[in-house]
């Protein structure tokens, strides 16, 4: 891959190595648990929602710096060593919500199990934590990756701690200035959950405003979810991704369905119900065929760098030291008994589920070994990405979709494609591979920013364990809550609009496919050969130099979910774009308030959605207790329309916000 973007000129720590300071101390664990905690169980219910999931790093920094400032004695590699587990936390989410409810979505199970979760999530993070040890040289030192998420929450921290070094003009947190972000943070999170509140547990408004007509013998579709996250998602990634998102779901909306419905024909009932049956019957295989040639696009752009970069690891690592060298305590891994070790106990557990999903012990050692080599893989390809493009815009789910399909025809061949067990085992390759390559990438970011700071490596590798087990242990109770409040993935009488579990519901539609031999194979080739189409136009965009990108695992995406939501992303990035324009900047830096408001109001709706699933999950327990204690109306009375002017009024306020300059004032 030539030209990659690449830090051209690495300053020096800012705390350098012959100094020693406190990183892991009492208060900065239990901040990071909780944050963690937070964290994971607002990217659940996001991705779930929305399909994406956005990086935690810089809030978590922010909220660190104003919660330990409260203390006498706090330092920058305190706030780092917090950032670095609550980070891990969430992005462990992101692995188990991709993947995970899939096993519901087929049937093999009727509700999250618990033990089995947990230890997939402790699995896969582990070994996303292990296998990227080994690489941090490489990749984030030696290879001058930027890292631009790292680097980004390195400034921040910088200038939040009020260390006195040279500060990049891009900088968003001025010195002292980390409670007005926290303030910022939390108004914003304020506004989430007050939407959230009256949308979903008072029902003044429905969630989208949308609508559906017969034209000329087939249907057209169009609507808006009425979602300040989504808003918050669409400014957080940016109008270019923004814009790719909406194409794709225009295209599925606005050409794929009416056609299909020129050419085959509508049945009865209302338009609306027929829209979501030819999308969910059809359409989404599109999605599914564009989404896999993008995960196999990845792979095939990556495969020189990826090989040079793991032949330098290994080099490296099998040099004999000289008895006497003193490594720099700014260089120390975790050394190589705490890489071996755990590696071969993390698979104990794993074979023991795996045979027990297929009943047999030699192929549930064949999906051990599978699983093995593809996490390393998926691990290392998530890390250089995530040095490329950040953490937040890291294909994961492509890279799994490929593992997925791979494994499951691999696994037919084993046991038949006949075989029931086939796709659960399929997908529970996939689930650890996912959650391993989502913390790859977020680890690599993290020891990025620790590398800029002078924080000691194997600590920041111990707290990324801490963040793995914190979400390992949080995700499964916050995922039954969404399950009982909203539903996911399927459309039923109980709820009629569930969290639609994108990533998961294209996993299980894999699985099941290549064992029962029901996928509509020319739609999954047409997505394909879209896909290529999209891949051809972007490369044409890059020989140009253009300014506008179409990745295609973003176009297959917006193929894949309900056009309400890629049109709020869509605003979001057009927020976005307005107020880089009304400030005459070049980008949106990723400290700024704008980007920060983004983050309380995703955080803020994801928490209180949680909080609202509680009383409607423990009304299967408790007798007599109601559903929806807070419900005013089993009908909302006026339709999306309230919502569409309040989420118009959050429009407006985040572009104040983010068009008030970058950076802050000095508190």
């Amino acid at each position: 891959m030539k030209n990659l973007p690449t830090e051209t000129s690495p300053a020096a720590p800012v705390v350098p190595a012959d100094v020693q300071l406190p990183e892991i101390t009492l208060k900065a664990v239990v901040l990071s648990i909780v944050l963690a905690a937070v964290l994971a169980a607002a990217n659940a219910y996001l991705g779930l929602f929305a399909g994406m999931t956005v990086s935690a790093s810089i809030p978590a920094a922010v909220v660190s710096m104003a919660v330990l400032r409260m203390f006498r004695h706090s330092n920058i590699l305190e706030n780092n060593i917090v950032q670095t587990a609550a980070s891990s936390g969430e992005a462990l989410a992101a692995g188990i919500i991709f993947t995970i409810p899939a096993l519901l979505l087929i049937g093999h199970w009727t509700v999250f199990d618990y033990r089995q979760t947990m230890t997939i999530g402790l699995v896969g993070g582990l070994l996303g934590v292990l296998f990227t040890i080994p690489l941090r040289r490489t990749l984030v030192v030696e290879a001058g990756l930027r890292y631009p998420e790292g680097l980004a929450t390195a400034e921040v921290l910088k200038v939040g701690s009020m260390v006195h070094v040279p500060v990049h003009e891009d900088t968003a947190l001025q010195a002292g200035g980390a409670m007005r972000g926290f303030q910022a943070l939390l108004l914003a999170a304020g506004i989430g959950a007050t939407v959230k509140l009256a949308e979903s547990g008072v029902r003044l408004w429905t969630e989208a405003l949308e609508g559906a007509a017969r034209v000329g013998g087939t249907v057209f579709y169009g609507g808006i979810n009425l979602s300040p996250a989504l808003i918050a998602v669409g400014f957080i990634i940016g109008a270019n991704t923004a814009w790719v998102v909406f194409l794709g779901g225009a295209m599925a909306a606005w050409v794929f369905v009416p056609l299909y419905g020129v050419v085959f024909g509508v049945a009865e009932g209302t338009a609306m119900n027929t829209v979501q049956l030819i999308w969910k019957s059809h359409i989404r295989y599109v999605g599914i065929g564009a989404m896999l040639i993008g995960g196999l696009w990845t792979l095939f752009q990556l495969r020189g760098s990826l090989w040079a970069g793991l032949h330098r690891a290994v080099t490296r690592a099998s040099r004999v030291r000289h008895a006497h060298a003193v490594e720099l305590r700014t260089e120390r891994d975790a050394p190589l008994p705490w890489i071996v070790i755990p590696f071969v106990l993390t698979l104990i557990p794993m074979a023991m589920i795996y045979t027990e999903a297929v009943g047999g012990v030699g192929v549930a050692l064949v999906m051990t070994v599978i699983m093995s080599c593809a996490a390393f893989l998926f691990s290392a390809v998530a890390g250089y990405m995530a040095g490329l493009v950040g953490s937040s815009s890291n294909p994961v789910s492509g890279v799994t979709i490929a593992t997925i399909a791979l494994s499951a025809v691999i696994l037919a061949l084993l046991m038949g494609y006949d075989n029931p067990a086939g796709p659960a085992a399929a997908l529970l390759i996939g689930a650890v591979v996912c959650c391993a390559a989502a913390m790859g990438g977020d680890n690599l970011q993290d020891l990025k920013t620790g590398h800029v700071v002078g924080a000691t490596p194997w600590k920041q590798q111990i707290m990324q364990v801490v963040g793995v087990a914190t979400g390992a242990c949080v995700i499964v109770p916050v995922l039954s809550l969404l399950q009982a409040k909203y539903g996911i993935g399927e459309i039923t009488a109980e709820h009629p609009h569930p969290l639609m579990a994108p990533q998961a519901t294209v996993m299980a539609s894999l699985a099941q496919g290549v064992f029962g031999d029901s996928i509509p194979w020319n739609l999954v080739l047409g997505g394909a050969a879209l896909g290529v189409l999209v891949i051809l136009f972007d490369r044409r965009q890059q020989a140009r130099d253009a300014v506008f990108r179409m990745p295609v695992l973003a176009f297959a995406l917006g193929l894949y979910l309900p056009l309400k939501l890629s049109a709020a992303i869509l605003v979001g990035g057009l927020v976005a774009e307005c107020a880089r324009r009304a400030r005459g900047s070049h980008a949106i830096s990723e400290g700024s308030r704008g980007l920060l408001c983004a983050a309380g109001l995703v955080t803020g709706e994801a928490l209180m959605g949680i909080v609202l699933a509680v009383p409607v999950a423990l009304s299967g327990v408790w007798p007599g207790m109601p559903a929806d204690p807070v419900q005013l109306f089993d009908t909302p009375p006026w339709n999306g329309w309230p919502g569409f002017v309040i989420v118009v009024a959050v429009g407006i306020w985040l572009f104040k916000q983010a068009s008030r300059g970058e950076r802050m004032a000095v508190s």
